[in-house]
Formats: C-alpha cells, structure tokens, sequence
C-alpha cells in the first residue's frame, strides 16, 4: 500500500468524504442504529438483492455505500484506522485478502458455509476472513451488426484482438477503477507461460484499444450501442445487454477467461453489531444465492442449474487457472505498472 498510486487515491477519496460531510449512504439519518455496508455489487441488480433482505429482515435498517470497486478499496483503505463499515458484501476477493493481510478483517462463518464450493471461500483460516457469493469472468461483447458493416469477422480468442484490423475498435475497463479490469489483467498475466509474455500481449492490445472506461459495464453497453463494437467486459453485462436485443454476441475467449469472486467480509472494529453477523448469514444463503444467480452462472453454492444458453456448457470450465492469493500480493504493483503504460487512453474521471 505505500505507493504514490494508492496514497494519492486515498487522499482523493478522504477530500470527497469531507466535502459530503461524511454521509455514509442512503439511510444517513439512523446512523448509530444502521448496519453501514460497503458494496460494488452493480446498481440494477442491488435493488432485488435488498428488496429480499428488508422482506427477511424488516428491523435492520441498512445504511448502504455502493461505489465502483477501486472507489470502494480506495475508502476502505482510507478509514482503516477508523473503519466506518460494519460489512463488505459483493467486492472483489483480491481486494478482502489484502485487507485480511493489513489485519482490517474479523473471522466469521456465516450459517450454512460449509455448503459452499470450497475453492470459493477462505480455506486458510477458521473462522473464514472472508466467504464467496459468486464468480464472474471476462467475455467479449461483440456488436454483429457493425462487424458486419466493417466487414471484420468476430472475434473468438484473446489472439485475436490484437489482429491490427481491430485497431481504435476495443473499449475495456481500467484494472485501477473496475474489478473486471483487473481480473482481465490478472488472468492474462497468468495465461502465458512468464509475465513477460503477459505485458507483451498487452503492449498489442493496447493498440487496438479505443478507450479505457472506470466501469466493468461500460464496454457491454458502448459494444450494443456501436460506439466501440467490441467490448472487453464481464459475463453478466454482457449476456443481459444481448438479451436486451441489441445486435450482440458474448463471446468467451477460447483460451478460458480471468475470474474472480465477488465476496463478503467482516469487518474488524471494536464494535462489532450483531446484525452484521445476521447480514452475512443471509448474504451466503441458499435462498440469497439464487438471486445472485440472476446476474452470475456459477454460485458459490452449487445450485444444480443450466447455465444460459449464451454461457459455455461447463461455466467452471471456462475459468482459467486463477491464484487469488498472487493477484491480492501483486495487485497494487500490477495496476501501478499498467497506469504508467497504459492510463494515457483511460476516459476522464467524473
């Protein structure tokens, strides 16, 4: 953490803080009574998750921070010395295992966790530092009919995107502010046989990069409207954009795609609020994962159901070999290198 990359982040965000007062989120008025959750969960999904929440627990007043994942790292990091959130819930695990390495979280075991798959909860500690909820991977949406209008075939493997007929065509998220950035940059960097090879493969994706977006989302949505046809995004966005009707295909590399777990926490404070242990209970539920399983194809709970068809037959299958724990040692030092090679294409902060 002491890089001139995070420092200044964190500065950013403690002004933001000041400027706003503090507010903490949407149920500011009942702060000493709420639970404060961090979430990067994304926005039109969030809705049906706590609309089954306030059902299954109508006295728990949540107080809710939802912001992209490097804003929400960033804010963590910030308060770790006075910790403001009672719970993270949905935020990448590369970022809750280097907040465990930092001492910033308390062990739970939610009720129900040993129904998880284990590859997707804390095998190193008991009680767990921190508990999956879901997987996502990086696709590639690809507007049809512009390719067609082009006369560019579609795309198929990471390979192919550094193909120069692609050239100013490719929107893909900044790994600094998006966790589908950095998921797509770890997972290539472990897909070559050397880093090396990794920065290598990215110095010619670079080329055929039109723009470098703050959101995981975005380049879904740019690739519907045309505006950059081919979008580097997450499985998710991707398929709901093609299912909306626009002229979309989501394409998942041949190579397996980067993944990571969106993931809940607790964390450490000296006080810490019964309700917090509640919320993860049912944030790791059975009945909740099925909501999740609205957005994600692999739960962290096997629920025994058919992928979409979009989706490869074997989802699981599709992921590439993925250590979490080297992507949370080398995050900070992998986004510092991709902004000093790469940022100059980034889209300007809001």
């Amino acid at each position: 953490m002491k890089n001139v990359f995070w420092m200044a982040i964190i500065v950013i965000v403690l002004t933001m803080l000041a400027a706003c007062g503090g507010n903490e989120g949407e149920s500011g008025k009942d702060k000493k009574e709420s639970l404060v959750v961090y979430t990067a969960i994304e926005t039109d999904y969030l809705q049906d998750h706590l609309a089954l929440f306030e059902e299954a627990h109508p006295d728990i007043k949540l107080d809710l921070v939802r912001d992209s994942s490097g804003i929400i790292i960033s804010r963590i990091l910030a308060e770790k010395d006075n910790p403001k959130a009672d719970v993270i819930w949905g935020l990448s695990v590369d970022s809750l295992i280097m907040f465990d390495e930092d001492g910033m979280l308390e062990g739970y075991n939610p009720k129900g966790s040993e129904d998880l798959i284990p590859e997707f909860a804390d095998q190193k500690n008991d009680p767990m530092r921190w508990t999956g909820i879901a997987a996502y991977m990086t696709a590639i949406a690809v507007n049809t009919a512009e390719m067609e209008k082009l006369g560019l075939p579609i795309p198929k493997t990471y390979q192919d995107l550094i193909d120069p007929q692609y050239k100013g065509l490719i929107s893909m998220p900044n790994p600094a502010s998006s966790g589908t950035g950095f998921l797509t940059v770890a997972g290539l960097l472990q897909l070559f046989d050397t880093e090396e090879e990794g920065w290598a493969y990215m110095d010619k994706l670079h080329n055929n990069i039109g723009i470098y977006t703050h959101s995981g989302s975005k380049p879904a949505v740019e690739a519907a409207t045309g505006e950059f046809p081919i979008g580097i995004s997450f499985d998710g966005r991707a398929i709901k954009q093609e299912e909306s009707g626009a002229p979309l295909v989501t394409v998942f590399p041949e190579e397996g795609s980067g993944w990571t777990l969106e993931a809940n926490a607790l964390i450490k404070k000296d006080n810490i609020k019964e309700d917090a242990k509640v919320f993860l209970d049912w944030a790791n539920s059975k009945s909740t994962m099925e909501s999740y399983n609205k957005q994600f194809a692999i739960t962290a709970i096997d629920l025994g159901k058919t992928p979409p068809a979009s989706y490869p037959a074997d989802p699981m299958g599709q992921l590439l070999e993925n250590d979490l724990y080297w992507a949370a040692d080398n995050r900070v030092a992998i986004v510092d290198k991709w902004i000093e090679k790469y940022d100059g294409k980034s889209e300007p902060k809001e």
